[in-house]
């Protein structure tokens, strides 16, 4: 039996892995040392290299490319039990604290599955299988003795790496506090009980064979489905501890940078950053806002001499009068002070707080009615980095910010000044 055309339930899940190993390439080309990042960078090139391989037209390719029939075979289960002790080196890489026990450990699964893929081609090579099977050649060739324990080798192996694992992640799930790495332990176990349900069935299909039963179906039709949801279960539950925090941040940094945006803006007017270097908008963004953020307090230090702390103190009493919250009130205490500074900032002469205008009109301090100004630490006013974002996140909403402007600054002053 043949097919040309790849199933779409194996190259799906190939297609996510190979994008997956993409990701991760840079991270292992610049850590290369590391042995979390070995370790996942084979086990994910495994599980690829499973999935590309396992399908229908991918052993019909395999064995017309070579000329042997049914080699694939051996090539693909021994990709599988590769897979299978990764998987084990990698929960011990990540269960024990770095030792000269773990790398012992890590050492004897290898010896061992290497020891088993070696007995795979060993066992194809002495086996007599003339015909090729694309579908079912676990049960067709059960009986032949040499391939009877080529299918024995590649099943316990996956068995038992299933059952070790399963076994070692729950001893220690209790363990783990991290959210990422216990969801992507739940994902290990699904995959690890979805594995056992192809082994049960294929085992079944087998001895079925033995015993001169026509069980067939349980290993063509029944058992693929449920080693497709192994591998990619298994595969998405070590992706996620390493994806999972990274994309946790960029999703942090994207909302930040677009949350400073409105104070970067109304900020320029004060002049240049201190750093004018220019980050291009290709730029890694954790770069990009770390820019965005020295700009802000560039600005804030600029604008340092207009910045009112009776303004901003009566602004955050007003804002908590008013129901805010902590943060929203910090905001717009904040945002308030900014927006008078920044009028300060561009009245004729550029004048402190406390000086007076020709005529007598106060700069920015007066427009409160105290008289004299006291001058807001810049430190103070959006210095913790969930300040600013609370500032700028206010700073263009009217309906938050007019209401609070309009008690702490008087009318006349506000249209003097804005």
């Amino acid at each position: 039996m043949r097919s040309t055309v790849p199933a779409l339930p194996y190259a799906l899940p190939a297609v996510l892995l190979a994008l997956a190993l993409a990701l991760k390439t840079p991270t292992f080309v610049r850590a290369w040392k590391d042995p979390d990042v070995r370790a996942t960078t084979l086990l994910l090139l495994l599980a690829a290299a499973v999935f590309v391989s396992v399908s229908p037209a991918g052993i019909h390719g395999i064995n017309a490319a070579t000329g042997v029939p049914n080699i694939a075979a051996p090539w693909v289960y021994s990709l599988l039990t590769a897979f299978c002790g990764s998987c084990l080196a990698m929960v011990v890489t990540w269960r024990d604290e770095p030792s000269a026990r773990r790398g012992r450990t890590i050492r004897r699964i290898w010896l061992i599955y290497t020891g088993i893929v070696v007995a795979l081609w060993i066992t194809f090579l002495l086996a007599d299988v003339p015909s090729e099977r694309v579908h079912d050649l676990d049960t067709y060739y059960a009986c032949e003795p040499w391939m009877r324990w080529h299918i024995l080798l590649y099943l316990v192996a996956h068995m038992v790496s299933a059952l070790v694992a399963a076994y070692l992640i729950w001893t220690w799930t209790s363990r783990v506090r991290d959210a990422w790495l216990k969801a992507g332990l739940v994902f290990l176990q699904a995959g690890y009980a979805f594995g056992l349900v192809f082994d049960i069935a294929k085992f079944a299909a087998v001895g079925a064979r033995w015993s001169g039963t026509d069980w067939d179906w349980l290993s063509t039709r029944f058992a693929p489905p449920f080693a497709i949801l192994d591998a990619t279960l298994v595969g998405i539950g070590f992706i996620v501890p390493q994806a999972g925090p990274f994309l946790e941040k960029w999703t942090r940094d994207r909302v930040s940078f677009h949350r400073l945006r409105p104070l970067e803006s109304a900020l320029r007017a004060v002049g240049p950053s201190a750093a004018p270097a220019r980050v291009g908008r290709f730029a890694p963004l954790d770069l990009r806002l770390l820019q965005r953020r020295q700009r802000i307090h560039d600005g804030l230090l600029r604008l340092a001499p207009f910045l009112d702390e009776d303004v901003w103190q009566r602004s955050y009493d007003t804002s908590r009068a008013a129901g805010h919250d902590e943060r929203t009130a910090l905001g717009v205490a904040g945002a308030v002070t900014v927006r008078a500074a920044l009028t300060a900032a561009r009245a004729p002469g550029d004048r402190t707080p406390g000086e007076r205008a020709p005529g007598g009109h106060p700069s920015t301090g007066d427009s409160i009615g105290t008289g004299t100004a006291r001058s807001a630490d810049p430190v103070r006013i959006g210095g913790a980095e969930d300040e600013i974002e609370a500032i700028s996140r206010v700073f263009h909403r009217a309906r938050i910010i007019d209401p609070v402007r309009r008690r702490v600054i008087p009318e006349e002053s506000m249209s003097t000044h804005v």
